[in-house]
């Protein structure tokens, strides 16, 4: 039997972090799903298609944050603003949030058993 004191605390701390990415991407999964019910019901009010966007949300929030963020990517990467970094604050949340969380969720997944291999 294996001394407790010598023992490999690892796959203790990697399960508590696999734990915690699965809970996080779930979480984030049900508010892209709000949101999404949420644009549903604003769109099918209003007779055309109505998202909520991620500047928006992130605006709510907190705007301090979200104009440091603006102002730091246009003076680092000022060629890539324009074109494809101002298009990414204007897409829906509940696919940005939804895009996050299963990212999360596969991150947090557990590992598939080999078969017919041993390990250790």
């Amino acid at each position: 039997m294996p001394d407790p004191e010598t023992a490999d605390p690892q796959p203790a701390r990697i399960l508590m972090i696999r734990f915690l990415l699965r809970f996080i991407g779930l979480c984030l999964l049900a508010t892209a799903f709000v949101f999404f019910v949420y644009d549903g019901t604003k769109s099918i009010a209003n007779h055309q298609l109505v998202f909520t966007k991620v500047a928006d949300v992130w605006a709510i929030i907190d705007q301090n944050s979200l104009n440091l963020v603006q102002d730091g990517l246009k003076w680092k990467v000022a060629w890539l603003w324009d074109p494809y970094m101002q298009r990414s604050f204007d897409l829906p949340a509940f696919v940005v949030v939804g895009g996050v969380a299963t990212i999360l969720i596969l991150f947090g997944r557990k590992k598939k058993p080999l078969i017919g291999y041993a390990r250790d």
